[in-house]
């Protein structure tokens, strides 16, 4: 069976920026993918190369076996970050408009049930709340009951309530076929929503694969976060090991220390150990490994890399201009 979307290499500068640098992935028919990834990977100008509205500088892409720029847009519905509809025109008659656009769209009163805005559907867009804004854009993209959806961070500025909505209406479309594409930077949704997850970091998908298998090879050990100023140290005779939670750019929480690759069964044990030796505490939270994890574990390394590369290419310079002037 032909991939819906493919992508392969993808490359793309603005200027001296690179904003994608061999990027590729494949999205199979119905199928949920997320991409995820810190803010400039990437992840906003792959969507755009891969919808036809930017031209890769290398690479090649298709999304229903044809290049995206020749691609039916009848079958293509794409939110972009940024959508700033006609403020003096109502939800409703926005989606008309939209709906206007196509041979065989969609009732615009279905979408508007679809997307939790019944009751708002005669006020002006421009009076509704973020949250309510956001979800009549996803209405927009949904109007030509589209083969294949791109959502670029759809539920941002959408209260929890309304974000459920969403991620039902995301459901109820992947069961019935369609074909999503999202970019996130919430990792319950992409956890909830996505058959497979992407990584994108410095303009390359660094990982890729089922939520569940991604946190089995990234995701790390269980932890058992002990609320307390004790020192690691007090907890050498402990048979698992004991450290301070790290908290970014070297720095650790002084009050908590994380007990890791910890079952639930074994956390009576160190309530006794900590018992016994008089070691004060005001909370214990246990936690098995998650998306999130798998997101700050990878970012952090992509981040690193980064940070060398960039390092040698100036210790490069340097000696460059050092043999020039010598």
């Amino acid at each position: 069976m032909e991939a819906v979307v493919e992508a392969t290499d993808l490359e793309k500068r603005y200027g001296e920026t690179t904003a994608l640098s061999g990027a590729s992935v494949s999205v199979e028919p119905g199928e949920v993918f997320s991409l995820i990834g810190p803010n400039g990977a990437g992840k906003t100008t792959l969507v755009r190369a891969l919808t036809g509205t930017t031209e890769p500088d290398g690479g090649r892409a298709r999304i229903l076996g044809e290049s995206p720029s020749a691609v039916d847009r009848g079958r293509l519905g794409v939110l972009p970050q940024e959508f700033s509809p006609p403020a003096r025109l109502s939800a409703r008659e926005l989606l008309v408009y939209y709906a206007g656009l196509y041979d065989d769209a969609r009732d615009p009163d279905d979408v508007l049930a679809d997307v939790g805005l019944v009751d708002a559907g005669d006020t002006w867009y421009e009076d509704l709340s973020g949250g309510q804004q956001r979800r009549v854009c996803v209405g927009s993209a949904l109007v030509n009951d589209p083969d294949l959806l791109f959502l670029d961070e759809p539920t941002t500025g959408i209260d929890p309530a309304g974000r459920r909505t969403v991620w039902r209406l995301i459901e109820d479309l992947a069961d019935g076929g369609t074909t999503v594409v999202l970019t996130t930077h919430d990792m319950a949704e992409a956890e909830r929503l996505a058959d497979r997850v992407g990584l994108l970091a410095d303009g390359t998908i660094v990982a890729q694969g089922t939520p569940e298998a991604l946190v089995r090879d990234h995701g790390g050990s269980s932890r058992l976060t002990v609320e307390t100023a004790a020192d690691p140290d007090v907890f050498a005779d402990l048979e698992y090991a004991v450290e301070r939670p790290d908290r970014g750019r070297g720095r650790t929480v002084d009050d908590a220390v994380v007990v890791r690759d910890i079952d639930p069964a074994a956390i009576g044990a160190v309530v006794d150990y900590l018992e016994a030796r008089d070691i004060g505490y005001t909370g214990l939270s246990w936690a098995e490994p998650d998306l999130e994890d798998v997101y700050l574990t990878l970012a952090d390394v992509a981040e690193r890399e980064r940070t060398d590369r960039l390092e040698r290419g100036a210790d490069e310079s340097d000696l460059a201009r050092a043999g020039e002037t010598a």
